[in-house]
């Protein structure tokens, strides 16, 4: 069986996700610190999880070579 190239380009692709992802959300720490300690929690476990979202396609296409789940 040959090695695909779609697992390292995958993984690449996820580390550059999460660098992206906290960049973003880093960018953003003034504003949300300047927030309630309730609403900064809510917020911070909201984006904590909104960032796997579009892991899903992308763990997909590392595993099929397709970004959509076969149509039944």
């Amino acid at each position: 069986m040959k090695p695909s190239w779609r697992k390292p380009v995958g993984m690449l692709a996820i580390l550059l996700l999460i660098l992206v992802w906290v960049v973003l959300v880093a960018s953003f720490s003034a504003q949300i610190g300047a927030l309630p300690i309730l609403v900064q929690a809510l917020l911070y476990v909201t984006l904590g999880i909104v960032w796997i979202t579009p892991l899903k396609p992308l763990l997909r296409w590392m595993e099929t070579g397709r970004w959509r789940a076969p149509q039944r």
